[in-house]
């Protein structure tokens, strides 16, 4: 059988980039279990409510929810179990160093499989305020009617 190759996403957290200023973005893999990978390659996963959190310098992606695997058996494992990730220890001072500063915190933006290896991408990021939302918000509004503008026009013109 031929190895997987590419990008293949099984979740994303779009509501991060609306709660959060994404400030800088790593790849880190994940210590999972067999069934737990069984799980994300039939596409089941949610980001939602994760977050990751240091425990003995090590960094862990904590409320992440992989379902069960329906097939597996005894050996299942845990929804929402803590899960480590697998970076390099200058990844992770840097990381560290940033969380130190206050406001900021470690989310989880997009689970995939990458070359058949399954991977995370979190990101540094700090709150948004609710005007903060309601700006980009208008931002994007802005964008779509200006672009749904050019477009009538160059149907007139055509």
């Amino acid at each position: 059988m031929p190895r997987e190759s590419g990008r293949k996403v099984v979740a994303t957290n779009r509501k991060a980039r609306h709660d959060y200023h994404i400030m800088d973005t790593f790849e880190a893999g994940m210590a999972l279990m067999g069934t737990e990978v069984k799980s994300l390659r039939e596409g089941r996963a949610s980001l939602v409510d994760g977050f990751c959190v240091f425990y003995n310098d090590e960094l862990y992606l904590e409320a992440v929810y992989i379902p069960e695997y329906l097939n597996g058996s005894w050996t299942n494992h845990s929804a929402r179990r803590r899960r480590k990730l697998l970076l390099h220890r200058e990844e992770l001072n840097k990381i560290s160093h940033k969380i130190r500063e206050s406001g900021f915190t470690i989310v989880p933006l997009q689970l995939y499989f990458n070359d058949g290896r399954a991977k995370v991408e979190i990101a540094i990021a700090r709150g948004k305020k609710d005007y903060d939302k309601r700006q980009t918000l208008r931002e994007q509004q802005d964008k779509r009617e200006a672009l749904r503008a050019m477009r009538e026009r160059n149907r007139g013109s055509a």
